[in-house]
Formats: C-alpha cells, sequence, structure tokens
C-alpha cells in the first residue's frame, strides 16, 4: 500500500512538472478525465443496459476527476485494493430478445426474395447408403467412381511401374488413375464374382484394415459368402489340415439344403478351400496372395498405384485408402454376388443343378449307394430262408 501510494505520488509530481512546461495542463487533465473506455457487449446483456456500477469503474471515474490531490488518489487506490473484484452485472435480456427476433425476420425475408434460386437437391448423399444399399454391377457409372475418390492414387515418387497403364496423369504430385479403367475392371471382376456364385463355388472376402470390416462384412452377406477381417493366418490354405481340421463341415445339396448320411465321409474329407479370393487390401495380405498362388485360386485385388498388379489374377485399379471407395468396390461386387445367388437357386427349383459334385464326393456316394443295396439285398436273402 506505501509502494502504490508513493508511485501515485510520484507520477503526479511528474505529469504536473510536464504540464507546467507546456502549459497545455488543462488539455492533459481534460483528455485524462474524458478518456474511459466504453464496455463490450456480452451475450447476455446490451451496451446501453451497462452502468458504472462496478467498483473499479467508479475508482476509475474518481481517479480522473481528482488527479491533482493526492490523499484522494491514495484513498481511491485503498478502495480499490479493499474491494472485491466483481464480474460485470448482467443486465436485461429483453433486448437481445428483441435483436435476435429482428435478424429472424430478416433472414426468412431474404429467404422469401430469393427462394425461387438455386438447384433443388432431389438425392441426398448418405454414407450410410453405401452398406445398406449398395451399387449393382450395371449402376456403376463415371460419376459415382469419381464421387467415391476411387481415381485417387498416392504420390508419383511411390508409385509402381506395373500400374502405368491404369494412371490418365499427375495433379499436384499425386497419381490419378483412369476412371474408364476403374469401371472396365470392376465390370469384368462383378461378372467372374457372379458366374462363381453361380456355378455354387466359395468365395471369400478379406479386408483387415481399420473401418473395413463392416464393408467385408456386408459384402459377404449378399454374396453368400465367407469374410475375414482379421490377421491372415499363414497357411491357412497351404497347411489347412493342421489349421482347419477341426472345422465343421456339412453337406448341401443344390438347394442348400443339409444332406444327411455322410457323417462318415466328412471324417475323412479334408478342409475346404475358396474357389475366389476377393482382397481390398493386398499389400497387407501378401501371405496370402502367395498362397492362393501356389494352389491356382484365382484372386481379385484392389490395387492402388503404390501396389503390384500381379500378385492377383484380376486387377481393379482404385483407392484402396478410402473407405468410401472400397465401399463401393465392395459392394458392387457383393451386389454381383448376390445375383448369381438367386440364379443358382432360381435354376435349382427348376431341377437345374449348375455345380459338379467332387470326384470324392461322388465316390462316397456310390459307396454308400452300394452299401445300402447289398444291406437290402442281405435282408432280402434273409427272409427268403426263413
Amino acid at each position: 500500500m506505501i509502494l502504490r501510494n508513493s508511485a501515485l505520488r510520484q507520477g503526479r509530481q511528474v505529469f504536473t512538472a510536464s504540464c507546467k512546461a507546456s502549459q497545455s495542463a488543462p488539455t492533459g487533465l481534460r483528455a485524462l478525465s474524458t478518456d474511459r473506455l466504453s464496455p463490450l457487449p456480452t451475450a447476455y446483456a446490451d451496451p446501453s443496459t451497462l452502468t458504472t456500477s462496478s467498483p473499479q469503474v467508479a475508482a476509475a471515474a474518481a481517479a480522473a476527476t481528482a488527479v491533482s490531490n493526492p490523499r484522494v488518489l491514495s484513498a481511491v487506490a485503498q478502495a480499490t485494493s479493499s474491494s472485491p473484484k466483481k464480474g460485470p452485472k448482467r443486465g436485461k435480456t429483453a433486448s437481445v430478445s428483441n435483436r435476435v427476433a429482428n435478424q429472424f425476420r430478416r433472414s426468412e425475408a431474404i429467404k422469401d426474395s430469393i427462394g425461387d434460386l438455386g438447384s433443388t437437391v432431389e438425392h441426398r448423399f448418405r454414407p450410410s447408403s453405401l452398406l445398406q444399399d449398395p451399387p449393382r454391377p450395371e449402376d456403376v457409372t463415371l460419376e459415382l467412381l469419381m464421387s467415391a475418390q476411387c481415381h485417387m492414387g498416392h504420390h508419383a515418387s511411390l508409385w509402381n511401374p506395373a500400374n502405368q497403364r491404369y494412371i490418365y496423369g499427375v495433379r499436384s504430385g499425386i497419381h490419378i488413375i483412369s476412371l474408364e479403367e476403374i469401371a472396365a475392371s470392376l465390370r469384368r471382376a462383378a461378372k467372374v464374382v457372379e458366374q462363381t456364385a453361380y456355378l455354387g463355388g466359395l468365395i471369400l472376402f478379406v479386408g483387415n484394415r481399420k473401418g473395413q470390416m463392416e464393408v467385408v462384412s456386408r459384402a459377404a452377406e449378399l454374396a453368400g459368402a465367407c469374410h475375414l477381417f482379421s490377421k491372415w493366418v499363414p497357411g491357412t490354405i497351404t497347411n489347412r489340415d493342421q489349421i482347419l481340421g477341426k472345422e465343421q463341415l456339412k453337406i448341401v445339396n443344390e438347394k442348400d439344403e443339409t444332406l444327411t448320411g455322410f457323417e462318415k465321409h466328412l471324417l475323412e474329407r479334408r478342409p475346404m478351400m475358396p474357389q475366389l479370393v476377393v482382397v481390398l487390401n493386398p499389400l497387407e495380405n501378401f501371405t496370402l496372395l502367395n498362397e492362393c498362388a501356389q494352389e491356382n485360386i484365382p484372386t481379385i485385388g484392389l490395387v492402388d498405384t503404390n501396389g503390384d498388379p500381379t500378385k492377383v489374377t484380376y486387377v481393379i485399379p482404385g483407392n484402396d485408402d478410402s473407405i468410401r471407395s472400397v465401399s463401393v468396390i465392395a459392394g458392387v461386387l457383393g451386389r454381383a454376388g448376390e445375383s448369381g445367388q438367386k440364379r443358382r437357386l432360381a435354376d435349382a427349383a427348376k431341377g437345374i443343378c449348375t455345380w459338379r459334385k467332387p470326384a470324392e464326393l461322388r465316390g462316397a456316394a456310390k459307396e454308400e449307394a452300394t452299401e445300402k443295396e447289398d444291406s437290402h439285398i442281405s435282408a432280402v436273402m434273409e427272409q427268403i430262408r426263413l
């Protein structure tokens, strides 16, 4: 307190001396007494409703009107230091409500005046629609692929020269994939998936990147196939007797109805292998691709500009980093598999079987028929003896 009073007194003496030297003391006093900061508007009160009832504002006003009196300055400083610090009081909210109402009326008037301008959006994009209702192969357009960012590749310095025929150009250092190549490759892969499903083949969808679990599951659900969204276990195909030996098998007819009487054959049968593998991220699943190549299993891969297209059988050039791009590609392939399954079941209802029995299964069926015939003959012979 003593230091503050001495500082104020010293400041007053310096200010008075400078005013006498320049003979402009009244002007300086007038400027000091009239230079006040106006309160800022808040969200609760209008600037016109704010008052100077705050102790800090009153102390500042008293200090401005009594600069020449050191006793008053010390008293004001003491009152300021001893007074509790409080924020500005909230004013009435009526003015704020009126201002908001006026702004709302103005915005409505502007909407009425320009309501006929602009375009009307008939179909709004919903991110979940790519999973709930994926597009069909015949619905694939260049606009759909561009909106899904399927044409965005990687940086030009990361490219694989084997992808040169799929690249349209470079923009801002990023490779742009040709939309025509994407559409043509996607339609060809969709035909492969549809025909495999029509012939009763087992299809496997693989996508184990972050965010691809729902995409892979939905595509496999549509196509009636299997899916994998976790890490691939090495040797699942080449060493399937040890890894998949305990998995359950069943034998079905052309209508997908379970057949009984083959329990003995199922105990001796090896685990099944997929007839087609769809990989959405080939870079992380190179082990799976190598195993498929060893067993002559065809593969479909979504290959980006930094990938190797020679690792898969049917290449779909496109962006494998965007969830929206992957959803479009997987959704189209899932719809193709769904179409193939519907065709197969429709032909099965007419008595047409679109797939052939495996050789070992035909042998098991013949053995079972022979056993039934022998048992029937033995039963007849027993009746004759009796």
